[in-house]
C-alpha cells in the first residue's frame, strides 16, 4: 500500500545519501508529496552538502528514507555505493549483485543508485574513503542509457569542468580530486563506439582529479558479457579491499543474507487493502493539471490502430506491420526515433516455472515484497501483487538465468544429482555456454533440464526476485514519420522463432514479437497463436471491444537523423527489417517534396531473400519517391530462384560510381540499419572499397576518410546483433 502523505515538516533536509565526515543539516519548510500521485519527485540528494547556504530540497517518502540510511550510515566509515545506467536491466542486475556481495561478504554498508535518481551534482562531496562504483552501459552508437543522460551532459558533453556543488577547491581544474571510483562498462564489440560511454566516462573523472581504483572492466555482449563480468569482479574487490583496508582473503558469503521479505495477504487483509497492482509499472507521474509524463518508467497504453501481416503467405516466417495510436498522449517522435513496447511474459514459461517452483496453487495469492533493510528505498515492482503478476509481467523470466544464480542454487537441490548438476552449471563456463547460454533456456526450462521433467524444488521467492532482472522494454525503429503521421507510431518486426544448434529439438520464441503476434491474432481474429500471451493487461484494461487490443509503449529518441537540410542527397542500407527507420526517412522526405522544399536524391539499398515473399513495403516505394528527383531503390536477393545469392553490399558496388558521387562529390549522408556482426560490417568494408577504386585512395587514406565521415555525423547506423 502507498505510504501516506507527508504534511509540511520543520525538519532540516538531508543533503546527502552518503555519510561523510559530518552531516549539515538545513531548516525550511518543505512540502511532502502524496506518495501515490507522486506530485513531487526531487532528485535525491547524493552526499552531504558542504555550503552552508546550500538550497533545502523538498522531501517525500524516499527522502525520509534517505534520512534513515544516513542514520544507519553513522556505523560505519566504509561506504560503496554502486551507481547504473542500464537500458535493459543488466547494468543495473550488475550493479545489485555487486553491492549484495559487499554486504555480505565484507560486512560494507552498500547501496545502489539509479544515475538519474541523484543529484550527481554533488559528487564532489563524496567523502575520500568512500568509494562511487559506476556500472555503466552504452546504448546504440555511443550514447548512453536514457537514465545516465543527464549525468552524460553534465560530466561528458557540458562545460570542459563541470560545475560541482561545491565550487571552491584548490585546484579548480581538479573539482572530483577527493573521488575515488571503480567502473566497468557494458558495450558489444560488433559496435564502432565499443564500450565508450564507461570508456569516456572514465577518463573524464580523472581529468577532473578522480582516482580510479583497480583496473576498468569491459564486458562484450557479443562474447560472454556475464563472463567479462565474473572475471573482473574478483580482481576489482581485491582492490576495492585494499583501498578500504580491509582482508580480502578474509571475506566469505556465510549464510544468505535476503534482501526482501515475502509477506502473503489472507483474502481479509486484501479487501483491506488499498491497491493491488496486477501490471502496472507505477502511478503516472505529473503535476497536478498537467498531463502525465509518459517514459521508461511510465509507458503509454497505446490502441493498436492498424496490424497486418506483411510477407507472402508463401514465406515460412510472419513480418508484423503495426500502427499504434498516441493522439492525445502527447507523445512526439521524429523518424530514426525508437518505440519501447513492454511485453509480458508467455503463459507457458508462467506456469512452467510456478510448477516447477511449487507455487502453482497459490499463483493468485497476493502478497508484498519489502526490503530487509530499512534503509533501502526501492523496490523491483510495485506491490502489493500477486505471485502470477510477479511471473507474468515484472521479471525476465524468458530470458537465460545467469551462472551465478545457478550456482546459488545448489543448496536447494532436492537430490544430489541435481546438487551436482547446479555445482558445474554454476561454476564451469563450458557446462554453462552449452546448457543455458548458447541454449538460450529460461529458467523454468534450466530447472526442468537439471531436476527432470515432472520434478520440483523450493526455492525461497525472495531469492528468485533479488536474482532475476526485472523485465524491460524491447525497442524496434520506428518505421514512420510525423510528418506524414503526427498522432501514430509505425512498427516492422519479423516474429522471431528459431532452434539452437546446441539443442535442436527445442525452440527459443522471441518475447516481444511473439507477445505482438498474440495482439495481432486477437485484432485480426485469426485464431491461436503459440506459445500464447496473457495480452489483457491489468484487470483487463487493455482489451478494447470484441478485438482492440492496447500495448505499453515509449519513446526513444535517438542519434540516427536525417541531415537538416532536406537538399542533402542520402544513401541508405536496410535489409529485412532494417528498412523500418528508412520508410520514416523515405515518407519524411515525401512530405518535405509535397511542401515545396527542395529534397536531395534519396536512394535505398534494400535486401531480402525473395522479391515475391518478404520484399518489405514493395507496393508503397514507387508512390512515395515518385515526387523525389533522384529517388530509387536498390534491390539485393539472396534467395531468388535461379538467381545467384546478392546482398546489399554486392549492389553497392554495382553502384559504385553513384554511392561515391552522392557522398564524396555532393556531401551526401550514408545511413546503415541491420545487423551489426556481420551486414554493417561488410557495409562499411565496401565504402572503404569505393572510395580506394573510385576516390583512388590509399587504403590508409580510405580507412581514414571513412572514418572522418562517422566522426562528421555524415555515416550513421542504427544497428543490433
Amino acid at each position: 500500500m502507498a505510504d501516506a502523505a507527508i504534511d509540511t515538516l520543520d525538519i532540516a533536509i538531508l543533503g546527502a545519501v552518503l555519510l561523510g565526515s559530518g552531516i549539515y543539516w538545513f531548516k525550511d519548510k518543505l512540502l511532502g508529496s502524496n506518495s501515490s500521485s507522486k506530485t513531487s519527485l526531487a532528485k535525491q540528494p547524493l552526499v552531504p552538502m558542504q555550503k552552508p547556504n546550500a538550497p533545502a530540497l523538498k522531501i517525500n517518502k524516499t527522502a525520509r528514507k534517505t534520512r534513515d540510511f544516513v542514520e544507519k550510515m553513522k556505523e560505519t566509515d566504509k561506504t560503496v555505493i554502486f551507481f547504473y545506467g542500464s537500458q535493459t536491466g543488466t547494468a543495473e542486475d550488475y550493479a545489485s549483485r555487486l553491492a549484495k556481495e559487499g554486504t555480505q561478504r565484507y560486512n560494507l554498508k552498500t547501496m545502489t543508485a539509479d544515475l538519474e535518481d541523484y543529484d550527481m551534482n554533488l559528487l564532489d562531496t563524496l567523502p575520500a574513503d568512500h568509494l562511487a562504483v559506476f556500472v555503466l552501459a552504452t546504448y546504440g552508437e555511443g550514447e548512453p542509457t536514457d537514465n545516465a543522460v543527464d549525468f552524460w551532459e553534465l560530466l561528458v558533453t557540458g562545460e570542459d569542468v563541470p560545475e560541482f556543488s561545491a565550487g571552491d577547491y584548490e585546484d579548480a581544474d581538479k573539482p572530483l580530486s577527493h573521488l575515488n571510483f571503480v567502473m566497468f562498462g557494458l558495450g558489444n564489440r560488433t559496435y564502432e563506439h565499443y564500450n565508450s560511454v564507461c570508456r569516456r566516462v572514465d577518463e573524464k573523472l580523472q581529468a577532473l582529479g578522480a582516482t580510479r581504483i583497480g583496473e576498468r572492466g569491459e564486458g562484450d555482449d557479443d562474447g560472454s558479457l556475464e563472463e567479462d563480468f565474473l572475471s573482473w569482479k574478483d580482481d576489482m574487490w581485491k582492490a576495492t579491499c585494499d583501498f578500504l583496508g580491509i582482508d580480502f582473503l578474509a571475506g566469505n558469503s556465510g549464510p544468505r543474507q535476503a534482501t526482501y521479505k515475502i509477506q502473503e495477504h489472507t483474502a481479509e487483509e486484501v479487501e483491506g487493502l488499498k491497491k493491488v497492482y496486477y501490471g502496472e509499472h507505477q502511478e503516472p507521474k505529473f503535476m497536478l493539471g498537467s498531463r502525465p509524463t509518459y517514459d521508461s518508467k511510465n509507458p503509454y497504453s497505446a490502441p493498436i490502430a492498424i496490424s497486418r501481416e506483411l510477407f507472402e503467405v508463401s514465406a515460412d516466417r510472419h513480418c508484423l506491420h503495426m500502427e499504434v495510436d498516441i493522439s492525445g498522449s502527447g507523445i512526439t517522435y521524429q523518424a530514426g526515433d525508437h518505440i519501447a513496447v513492454w511485453p509480458v511474459n508467455a503463459e507457458q514459461e508462467v506456469n512452467k516455472l510456478a510448477t516447477v517452483l511449487r507455487i502453482a496453487d497459490k499463483l493468485d495469492t497476493v502478497l508484498t515484497v519489502s526490503n530487509t533493510d530499512p534503509a533501502s528505498t526501492k523496490l523491483p515492482f510495485p506491490v502489493p501483487t500477486t505471485y502470477r503478476t510477479v511471473l507474468r509481467n515484472y521479471v525476465d523470466i524468458t530470458a537465460p538465468p545467469s551462472r551465478a544464480f545457478i550456482g546459488q542454487l545448489t543448496p536447494f537441490a532436492p537430490t544430489d544429482a541435481a546438487s551436482k548438476l547446479f555445482a558445474l552449471w554454476g561454476q564451469d563456463k563450458e557446462a554453462f555456454r552449452i546448457n543455458v547460454a548458447d541454449a538460450r533456456r529460461s529458467l523454468g526450462s534450466v530447472l526442468e533440464k537439471i531436476l527432470g521433467v515432472g520434478q520440483s524444488i523450493e526455492i525461497p521467492f525472495d531469492l528468485l526476485i533479488e536474482s532475476i532482472p526485472r523485465l524491460q522494454a524491447r525497442y524496434y525503429s520506428i518505421s514512420s514519420s510525423a510528418k506524414a503521421h503526427p498522432t501514430s507510431i509505425h512498427l516492422t518486426a519479423v516474429v522471431l522463432d528459431y532452434k539452437p544448434d546446441v539443442a535442436p529439438e527445442e525452440t527459443v520464441y522471441g518475447l516481444a514479437t511473439n507477445f505482438l503476434h498474440n495482439c495481432h491474432g486477437r485484432i485480426n481474429q485469426s485464431g491461436p497463436i503459440e506459445p500464447k500471451y496473457e495480452i489483457s493487461g491489468p484487470s483487463g484494461s487493455h482489451l478494447v471491444g470484441e478485438t482492440g487490443v492496447k500495448v505499453p509503449i515509449h519513446v526513444r529518441h535517438s542519434n540516427f537523423k536525417l541531415p537538416r537540410n532536406s537538399a542533402v542527397p542520402i544513401i541508405m542500407i536496410g535489409p529485412g527489417t532494417g528498412v523500418a527507420p528508412f520508410r520514416g526517412f523515405v515518407q519524411d522526405r515525401a512530405q518535405d517534396a509535397k511542401n515545396g522544399k527542395k529534397v536531395g536524391a534519396t536512394v535505398l539499398f534494400f535486401g531480402c531473400r525473395r522479391e515475391d515473399e518478404d520484399y518489405l513495403y514493395k507496393g508503397e516505394w514507387p508512390e512515395l519517391m515518385k515526387g523525389i528527383e533522384g529517388a530509387q531503390v536498390i534491390t539485393a536477393f539472396s534467395r531468388q530462384p535461379g538467381v545467384p545469392k546478392t546482398y546489399v553490399q554486392h549492389r553497392m558496388n554495382d553502384h559504385k560510381e553513384l554511392i561515391w558521387d552522392l557522398i564524396h562529390k555532393q556531401g551526401g549522408y550514408f545511413y546503415v540499419c541491420g545487423d551489426a556482426k556481420n551486414m554493417a560490417r561488410e557495409v562499411n568494408h565496401k565504402l572503404i572499397e569505393i572510395a580506394m577504386t573510385v576516390g583512388e585512395m590509399s587504403e590508409e587514406k580510405a580507412t581514414t576518410y571513412v572514418k572522418e565521415l562517422r566522426g562528421r555525423g555524415r555515416y550513421e547506423e542504427d544497428v543490433w546483433s
